[in-house]
């Protein structure tokens, strides 16, 4: 699912369009000669079959409008299928979503997908999904489904169909229900209810986004004229008038809302400026109150960049429309709200940042609300004339630009700051230091007094999150709420909903909420004026009692006690005495401990969906290589395949050129720690490793015990009980069981958690000295810091591919570093006068942006140098530093949470 930005021409007045759809044969025509058949090669099963056709929707403004269109089907042609149309986002087109329609064809679906007017190789203007336009086109795909032998039918001329898609597709989905009752279910993700109120939000333009529209549009030629005049007009006054609110709203879902009467998953990011999540909160209401089933799942990204979660949100899709268009009542169409919480990760614990978290209702947008007492006198500040500079809260949509990057969105999560704010022109008010952990899900509400000396009057309301002492101070989502008062002169008293969030406040912490006259994303009045804003009341934040964060999993030791360590004893017996057949050995790999080629695995009972995808990369000796990637990337299956405790789909793992499989001898040769181990509990440490090491049948002199229990330092503990053993105890103990022997190889997974900071550095030391030695470490974790420090080797994964591979050094790289992400390429004119900055030593090109080394001097922060490159007009994409793994890390993942 790409995510595309609705383009400028959406911008046409939607007609009514009939609530039945035309007959197939009167509407829809196949072109002759323009059907083409494919057979998809794959190596999966079972295999997917393309149809790709140009279907006539008739003449719209005086020219025929042809639709270019492709079906997908997979298994048995005879078997009667649910059908599912799948649309694009906006400046996309139908290629931008094969992969998810193959993948429900696997699933067992007929699958059409199309390009929308104007874009891809489909003609006629675009008219952002007119009822009379793109939206009657989606009633005349379902008659053609309706054609089809192997869809399902509910009864002559009504397929049993599902539609689905991003932004633009998304939005359709939603008017295709409200048309069409043919229609069964829908799953609309990261899209718009009223996108009058998307684009003009309490009568504020939101120019930013506007002008990216029309130049992703291809300029005024490819819309419905009146929909450019209209947004010339808009953009000329500033504001938007009641023709232009008129226009966009008719042709938006919430139109047509008491008719959306189908069970619908609602997806929408965090991360978004264009379609904040008040978007799905109006969209879940109506459907819930036409007593529809709704589900809402609130992403980690968005338009604006992060983590769009694509691989769980197909899967939700799927398991969505086998309940609802299959019938499959043991479907698992998931909770009735979900949101994905992230924090980002601290160098300091490693931290999970990536976790769901859920409730048995949808909570709305004020539940739980818990009032905040804020300081501060009435507060007067400037308008500029020309509205500038304006304050900067995010660059919407650069942010996402660039797939790969997490966006400047994202950084808001990731504890750091990059909005701006001109003395003089806010207001702010702020809290005590919160005495608990807080956190805020919906949208905080505050009322104010405001009044001006302008009958023109707009603010900028945000809500900060600071930390201990002031120094640093986040914008939740970068997102800002505009509104405009009218009646201000004389003074108004008002209630103000500031933007909908989720994000934990730290104790310690303090709320600061800011009142702007200008923001970057809009426009704001030109002429000068003098606002002044008086609180009266608190800032009362949501906090969603009802929904409650997944619970990190307990150490695997808690759950396998005796009897599984019984188990694995009598399994190493056993392997022992197994003999597998297995490739010949390679003479030229004989003293390289691991080699890794094209390794793949995946999901139990799944033909598409992997762990581990195409993997490979190669160990030498001395190294201590890290294995890192978020939760989720196929690390553990990894560590897991390389043991021979599971079998790869394809791919193979040779360990001093000896292939590995279940049982294989050079196995020996390979100490692990991977998911903690089984101990016996009533056993004492030192007999606890005594026991494994006569379960591998090997002489008792190779143990090196010793060593060993000189490396766990657990002291007079070793002779007490496993049961009375603390986590970090029993980590230690299985770190040495792992080295028992001395492996040429040794692997070890999150071996230091449960362990304090001192046996953490005493663990470094153990792995640097273990590597000296001429051996090879192998180590994953989420101590990002510690990786940095012990190890020599990075082998960077995320969603079961390899993302980099190579020195520590080289990964990080090093000095007082910033990388801007770069939506576009600039001229070497511009590189020169950004090297030219205060507070920049130099800047140079590198893959995928600019690399700016600051000097030192007090402008020489991230803060001070993003207004600057704004003002210069580089199209900034993300801002970060470049220097610790930290950085490299979430660089290489996007984002992505360990």
């Amino acid at each position: 699912m790409d995510l595309r930005l609705p383009r400028a021409g959406a911008w046409k007045a939607a007609l009514r369009a009939p609530r039945r759809t035309f007959a197939a044969a009167a509407a829809v025509v196949v072109l002759a000669g323009a059907g083409t058949w494919t057979a998809l090669a794959s190596d999966e099963a079972p295999a997917v079959r393309r149809t790709d056709q140009t279907l006539s929707m008739g003449r719209g403004q005086g020219r025929e409008v042809r639709i270019d269109t492709s079906y997908f089907t997979a298994g048995d042609p005879g078997t009667k299928r649910p059908a599912v149309l799948v649309g694009h986002g906006f400046g996309g087109s139908k290629d931008d979503v094969r992969e998810q329609a193959e993948r429900l064809a696997r699933d067992g679906y007929a699958v059409l997908t199309w390009s929308a007017r104007g874009f891809g190789k489909s003609t006629g203007r675009i008219g952002l999904n007119d009822p009379k336009g793109e939206v009657a086109d989606v009633s005349r795909l379902v008659d053609w489904l309706a054609e089809r032998p192997e869809v399902r039918l509910d009864k002559d001329g009504d397929p049993r169909v599902g539609v689905t898609g991003a932004s633009y597709g998304g939005a359709v989905s939603l008017l295709a229900a409200g048309y069409d009752d043919r229609v069964d279910a829908i799953a609309p993700l990261m899209t718009y209810w009223n996108l009058a109120d998307a684009l003009f939000p309490k009568d504020v333009f939101k120019k930013q986004w506007a002008g990216m529209f029309l130049t992703a549009g291809g300029g005024c030629d490819t819309f419905e004229p009146r929909l450019c005049a209209m947004y010339e007009r808009v953009a000329v006054a500033g504001k938007p008038d009641a023709r232009a609110r008129g226009l966009l709203a008719e042709r938006s879902p919430a139109a047509v809302g008491d008719r959306v009467k189908v069970p619908a998953l609602i997806v929408q990011g965090q991360q978004d400026s264009l379609f904040p999540l008040d978007q799905a909160d109006a969209m879940a209401k109506a459907i819930r109150a036409n007593h529809a089933p709704v589900a809402v799942d609130w992403v980690a990204g968005g338009h604006d960049g992060g983590d769009r979660e694509t691989d769980r949100v197909t899967g939700r899709v799927t398991q969505w429309f086998d309940r609802y268009l299959k019938d499959d009542k043991g479907a698992d169409t998931g909770p009735a709200f979900r949101v994905t919480r992230t924090g980002g990760i601290d160098s300091t614990d490693g931290a999970a940042t990536l976790r769901g978290a859920s409730g048995d209702r949808y909570p709305g947008l004020g539940s739980g609300p818990r009032e905040i007492p804020l300081s501060g006198r009435p507060q007067t500040f400037d308008n500029p004339a020309g509205a500038a500079p304006p304050a900067v809260s995010g660059l919407p949509g650069l942010g996402g630009a660039g797939g790969g990057s997490a966006g400047l969105s994202r950084l808001s999560s990731l504890g750091i700051g990059v909005s701006l704010d001109f003395p003089g022109q806010y207001a702010a008010f702020e809290s005590k230091p919160l005495t608990e952990d807080l956190r805020i899900t919906g949208a905080p509400t505050v009322r104010v007094r405001v009044k001006s000396d302008s009958a023109d009057t707009v603010l900028f309301g945000k809500v900060y999150d600071v930390g201990p002492g002031g120094g640093q101070q986040v914008l939740p989502a970068q997102l800002v709420a505009p509104v405009r008062i009218d009646g201000a002169v004389d003074g108004r008293t008002l209630d103000l909903r500031l933007p909908a969030v989720d994000h934990e406040l730290k104790k310690g912490h303090r709320l600061r909420l800011v009142f702007a006259a200008t923001d970057l994303g809009y426009a704001s009045p030109a002429e000068p004026a003098a606002y002044t804003v008086a609180l009266k009341s608190g800032l009362k934040v949501p906090t969603a009692p009802g929904v409650r964060t997944a619970a990190a999993p307990l150490p695997a030791w808690v759950w396998w006690l005796p009897l599984t360590g019984a188990a694995v004893a009598a399994a190493l017996l056993l392997i022992g005495r197994r003999r597998v057949t297995a490739p010949a050995p390679a003479p030229d790999l004989a003293e390289v401990p691991l080699q890794i080629t094209g390794l793949s695995k995946r999901y139990a009972k799944s033909t598409d969906r992997y762990a581990v995808r195409d993997l490979s990369f190669r160990v030498e000796k001395g190294q201590v290589l890290g294995l890192l990637g978020p939760n989720g990337a196929g690390k553990t299956t990894t560590l897991r395949m390389l043991m021979g405790l599971i079998r790869p789909d394809a791919g193979e793992i040779r360990v001093f050129g000896q292939a590995i499989r279940p049982g294989a001898p050079v196995l020996s040769r390979v100490g692990a720690f991977v998911e903690g181990a089984g101990f016996l509990p009533h056993l004492s440490g030192r007999e606890n490793l005594e026991l494994y090491w006569r379960a591998t049948g090997r002489p008792a002199q190779d143990a090196h015990l010793a060593e060993a229990l000189e490396i766990a330092g657990l002291g007079d503990a070793l002779a007490r009980a496993v049961r009375t053993y603390s986590q970090g105890m029993r980590q230690r103990l299985a770190i040495a069981q792992a080295m028992l022997g001395l492996p040429d190889l040794l692997i070890l997974d999150e071996p230091t958690n449960g362990l304090d900071p001192p046996q953490i550095r005493e663990m470094r030391e153990v792995m640097i000295r273990y590597a000296a030695g001429g051996r090879t470490v192998i180590v994953s974790s989420h101590l990002l810091a510690e990786v940095e420090q012990s190890c020599t080797h990075l082998v960077v994964m995320d969603r079961g591919r390899l993302v980099q591979a190579g020195p520590v050094d080289e990964i990080v790289g090093a000095g007082d570093t910033l990388l801007v992400g770069l939506a576009a390429d600039v001229p070497d004119p511009l590189v020169e006068k950004v090297a030219s900055l205060p507070g920049v030593a130099s800047a140079v090109r590198t893959e995928g942006g600019l690399l700016v080394r600051l000097d030192g001097g007090p402008a020489a922060t991230g803060a001070a140098l993003l207004p600057e490159l704004v003002r210069l007009e580089v199209p900034v994409e993300s801002l970060g530093p470049h220097r610790r793994l930290e950085d490299a890390f979430l660089t290489l993942i996007g984002g992505g949470a360990a």
